[in-house]
């Protein structure tokens, strides 16, 4: 028996990959002349599975990213970034990835500096391919997966990828800015829920700005895993449907629809994008000139859930929203024109006798829809803000007695109710 167990690890760990499995790919060469996501430049590496591809890209000069890149040159349409390796740890020209005979994928700068990798070695990897439905293995010589990319998502998930308990729990979006780092958005599944976060630059801890309870929900968790999938839903397969299933430990789970196209959805993904909203991005080259179409969006004009009003950064850095259009600049001279340079006026001290609140009825923050605030009276919110120098403004809810206080002001909602109003504080 103990030799059998002595010959069962030996044989394991003298498995390596092939020498004519194994590569080494430089970054040089044409950059492609294709449009690209974030308007940059790529290069295209031979590991193929139509309509997925693996390339460098980089949005600024000499800072690349290695990524998973989806759609056809026939089509000429837009290709979309579904995966990326080293998000926030660029390489340079002439950086290598190389996949060598101890199993391990490894993504080096041009000095040496290894900026991401798999951590394979020696763990009994045979071979490296891209699957028909986007996710990226190194599997052993029985075909199991030792490694797989959709253990990894960043912001995406295809069709089939799973936030699931023990393994990645979110998706967190790209900055808005050119440099290819984490963005302030997070879709998190939660012990009983599947929820999205806002990481303000003065806020403490991420808010939570959406979470109604026909989302994906469970009474008792914690959830097992929550699965964005493309399922047919006929026999001669002309309608798709998109869904988010989802199960928990205590074997309740569901699905929840979120599409219907009428034609084969198979090559969809679920995106988390840089400004907090959440879509699906379809890939039919049959039927649409260019091959995509955006087939679900969370926040819409034409609200089914809510409207644009609720998303954090919507009207910039400060703004009134409503029915998902920037409609004013708060300011302590009333409502003024909204434009993207609206900001609250910086104070110069936190003294109490330098600063002073101006008051807006009938406005709500992203934050107050899905939180549920401090049970205190309306002056003794005014107290917690006046005493915290990072405060910006307060919000509260008179009907309920209920207060939010603000470290990132950005989107106001207009509501109809004036029982529900914000203090924004501003310099005298």
């Amino acid at each position: 028996m103990i030799y059998i167990l002595l010959f069962a690890v030996f044989s394991f760990a003298k498995a390596t990959v092939p020498a004519s499995e194994t590569f080494q790919y430089v970054n040089e060469g044409e950059l492609g002349p294709y449009i690209i996501e974030y308007d940059g430049n790529y290069r295209v590496l031979p590991p193929f599975a139509s309509p997925f591809q693996l390339c460098f890209y980089n949005t600024t000069p000499d800072a690349f990213t290695l990524a998973l890149r989806m759609g056809l040159t026939k089509s000429e349409s837009l290709f979309r970034w579904v995966w990326e390796a080293n998000r926030g740890n660029p390489v340079k020209e002439n950086a290598t990835l190389t996949f060598g005979r101890n199993g391990n994928l490894v993504l080096a700068d041009v000095d040496g500096r290894i900026a991401w990798q798999t951590n394979t070695s020696n763990k009994g990897v045979t071979g490296f391919k891209i699957l028909p439905n986007g996710n990226m293995v190194l599997h052993d010589a029985k075909g199991n997966f030792i490694w797989q990319s959709f253990d990894y998502p960043t912001d995406t998930l295809l069709a089939g990828q799973s936030l699931r308990l023990g393994g990645p729990t979110k998706l967190v979006s790209r900055a808005s800015d050119l440099n290819n780092s984490d963005g302030a958005y997070s879709l998190v599944m939660e012990s009983k829920s599947l929820v999205l976060y806002y990481k303000g630059p003065n806020t403490p801890k991420p808010i939570l700005y959406f979470n109604p309870e026909f989302w994906v929900n469970v009474r008792k968790g914690p959830l097992e895993y929550v699965k964005f999938d493309s399922t047919p839903e006929n026999d001669e397969a002309t309608a798709y449907g998109l869904n988010l299933g989802y199960h928990a430990t205590s074997n309740y789970g569901g699905t929840l629809r979120i599409g219907r196209p009428n034609y084969n959805s198979t090559l969809s993904f679920l995106r988390l994008g840089m400004d907090g909203n959440i879509r699906i991005f379809t890939y039919y080259d049959p039927v649409f000139e260019g091959a995509w179409q955006e087939t679900f969006t969370l926040f819409k004009r034409d609200p089914s859930w809510d409207d644009e009003c609720q998303m954090p950064e919507r009207c910039g850095k400060f703004g009134l929203c409503e029915d998902s259009q920037c409609v004013a600049c708060p300011s302590p001279n009333g409502l003024l024109g909204w434009s993207k340079d609206c900001d609250v006026k910086k104070l110069t001290s936190c003294n109490e006798k330098d600063f002073y609140y101006y008051k807006l009825l009938g406005v709500d923050h992203f934050m107050t829809t899905y939180t549920r605030g401090n049970a205190i009276k309306e002056d003794e919110c005014g107290k917690r803000c006046s005493k915290d120098c990072k405060c910006l403004g307060y919000f509260y809810n008179q009907e309920i007695s209920r207060c939010w206080v603000a470290y990132d002001l950005k989107t106001l909602k207009r509501v109809a109710n004036a029982t529900h109003v914000a203090y924004i504080k501003a310099p005298k």
